[in-house]
């Protein structure tokens, strides 16, 4: 009750601030994950830049695994949040256990693609045979142990919902210095543990999700009292499934397209491999950035969804207001470091051929930044308010309509070298710039027809 009182009573601002800062740290370490990978990759002794390429490859089912996770994961987040603000517990009960039984589901697919699918897959970006080999074993190892990923996105958004965000940073912790400390002893081989290279870096990687996820489930059954728990909850029911991914579904296609959009530009850049390098190289820096704007938005979605649940105008305004404000602080940040040391995450990488394009992918792409983390805010404020029409085309202006189209009428212009490829990254900053524009329109929409009918509370 006392998570209840602090979602209801504490100043928006004061609010977001508490629980921002544990969600950030939680998703700028998700992002940690791809960056420590590529890092000890691209200094393996042998085999460096087939490694990197082939990591830039698998990024893309990547993030579609995580984008299901964490899409189902939102939908829960704002649903349970609104049925607390509510007051309903039985019915928040059945929401945690659906979510439960949907990545069962979630596995099952995961686990049949890692089988059957991964090889024609990677086959389809590149005709290098090493590159296809590590591309096929890595993503194969993600795929079949992707349980971990999965429960952890699912789990992270339940104690988000009841405002125990704090925790959910814990476990991303804890599966982030696993990962980070097994990486240079299963990649390189120290000990009796012997040298795998990539496949090395792919069971780093997936142990530390399992450990996330372990974790998030004790303190999941620990902490969040506000519900019962049980297998008797997840038992499907399709009112309640419907509802999570009338919510969930524009984030999951958002993620989605985003796997769609980096599976695109690497066949736009299959002509080069090392721009392709660079742009998944530089894919990771600019996911670290945005996942700060994705850790923002999951503290602005349920402060909104609960104010939105009792009917509270002047909270509801209170989390639009403050949540844009700190996410264009944040991107305005990034866009510096972004700018000011290209050179330092290229000598991180190890870039070798890849290296001038992809500074010059930094000097242009970050430029987007400042829109982008405007565009991930709007979405959090649409999702919280039954938004997700909205939600949903802003995601295929900046992931589909504009950029791909974009992309490749830039690369019919392009010839060989820098110069040619700096076209195509200017394809992403005039996207999120239109884009932008068309959620500000959005925006202003959503708050006249579902925010300005309410009456006036002062909570």
């Amino acid at each position: 009750m006392a998570e209840r009182n602090r979602m209801k009573e504490m100043p928006v601002n004061k609010l977001m601030v508490q629980m921002e800062i544990p969600m950030i740290l939680s998703m700028a370490l998700q992002a940690v994950y791809n960056i420590v990978d590529s890092a000890f990759v691209g200094n393996m002794k042998e085999g460096s830049e087939a490694a990197l390429n082939a990591l830039t490859l698998v990024f893309p089912v990547q993030m579609l695994m995580v984008a299901v996770g964490i899409g189902t994961g939102v939908g829960t987040n704002a649903l349970l949040a609104r049925t607390l603000g509510q007051g309903n517990s039985k019915k928040a009960a059945k929401v945690a256990g659906n979510s439960l039984f949907l990545g069962v589901i979630i596995y099952a697919v995961c686990l049949l693609f890692g089988i059957f699918g991964v090889k024609a897959y990677i086959s389809s970006q590149t005709v290098d045979p090493e590159v296809i080999s590590m591309g096929t074993g890595y993503l194969r190892i993600c795929c079949v142990i992707s349980f971990g990923i999965i429960f952890f996105s699912l789990f992270e958004k339940l104690l988000q919902a009841t405002g125990r965000s704090l925790y959910s940073t814990i476990g991303q912790v804890v599966g982030a210095v696993v990962n980070i400390i097994l990486d240079p002893i299963m990649i390189y081989g120290i000990g009796p543990v012997p040298e795998m290279g990539v496949e090395g870096a792919a069971y780093a990687t997936v142990i530390g999700q399992v450990a996330s996820a372990v974790l998030l489930f004790i303190f999941h059954t620990k902490l969040n009292k506000e519900f019962a728990h049980g297998t008797k909850y997840m038992k499907p029911e399709g009112g309640i499934i419907k509802e999570i991914y009338s919510i969930g579904l524009p984030a999951i296609i958002a993620q989605a397209l985003m796997s769609i959009m980096v599976y695109v530009m690497n066949l736009i850049l299959k002509f080069n491999p090392s721009a392709q390098t660079a742009y998944g190289l530089f894919y990771k820096v600019q996911q670290f950035v945005l996942f700060l704007a994705f850790g923002l938005r999951d503290a602005i979605t349920p402060i909104i969804a609960f104010s939105y649940g009792m009917g509270s105008k002047k909270r509801i305004k209170d989390g639009m207001k403050y949540g844009l404000i700190y996410t264009i602080v944040l991107m305005v940040l990034g866009v510096a470091i972004t700018e000011i040391f290209p050179g330092a995450f290229a000598i991180l990488f190890n870039a070798e051929q890849s290296r001038e394009y992809f500074i010059g992918a930094m000097h242009i792409i970050s430029i987007s930044f400042l829109f982008a983390g405007i565009n991930v805010a709007y979405q959090g404020i649409y999702q919280a308010l039954d938004g997700g029409i909205e939600s949903l085309v802003i995601s295929l202006l900046r992931q589909l309509v504009i950029i791909l189209p974009l992309a490749g009428i830039f690369s019919i212009f392009v010839r060989n070298g820098q110069m040619g490829v700096s076209m195509i990254w200017w394809a992403f900053p005039i996207t999120e710039f239109i884009a932008c524009l068309a959620g500000y329109v959005f925006l202003k929409r959503i708050r006249k027809t579902k925010v300005d009918v309410l009456s006036e509370r002062e909570m």
